[in-house]
């Protein structure tokens, strides 16, 4: 039987454990909230997927726009949980992109596009918007862009359902079913 003490220290750890991870959220002058640990690019998508690929992990683009309380919510609550945080880091490079913004990227097939281009391009439309992408770059120039993604999530996901998006992509459930699927087998 768990004591009053027990229970107040342990609730006490698990509030110091997401006000921690809540404190290294950031809000940059983009209007953007940003994680320290998403991917710090060139913005050379060929190369990050390359990259992500070489350290073991998978590329992923994270669509957001400033005043987006499901990207706000996406990062104050998910990216709170050490659980996600952890997991994430360890098995995807994350690079966090602006719908409407300047900054030049160049695409899979090596055109250069501001951001907002490139969501035109993807037909990314809502925020936020996760595109997942294969783990080798052979091959993906030539394709249309959105036969370029392996998964593409739309929207807020709970933590449990966003946690497991994730695994969905890490553990090539893609090859096996759709998402919606393996949330179904996951609740």
């Amino acid at each position: 039987m768990r004591s009053r003490r027990n229970f107040l220290i342990g609730s006490l750890a698990g509030m110091l454990a997401s006000t921690s991870a809540r404190s290294q959220t950031l809000l940059g002058d983009d209007g953007l909230y940003h994680q320290p640990w998403f991917l710090q690019s060139l913005l050379e998508l060929g190369d990050d997927l390359q990259m992500a690929t070489d350290n073991g992990k998978r590329f992923v683009i994270i669509w957001e726009l400033r005043g987006c309380p499901y990207c706000r919510e996406t990062h104050l609550v998910n990216f709170a949980q050490p659980e996600i945080v952890s997991y994430v880091k360890t098995h995807f490079e994350v690079l966090q992109l602006n719908l409407i913004g300047d900054r030049e990227v160049m695409d899979f097939d090596g055109e250069k596009v501001p951001e907002k281009r490139l969501a035109e391009k993807y037909g990314v439309r809502f925020t936020p918007t996760f595109q997942f992408f294969p783990e080798r770059v052979d091959g993906l120039a030539p394709r249309k862009p959105r036969e370029r993604e392996i998964v593409r999530a739309q929207g807020y996901l709970q933590p449990p359902q966003f946690l497991a998006m994730f695994r969905f992509v890490a553990e090539r459930a893609y090859e096996r079913g759709t998402l919606a699927d393996f949330l179904k087998s996951k609740s």
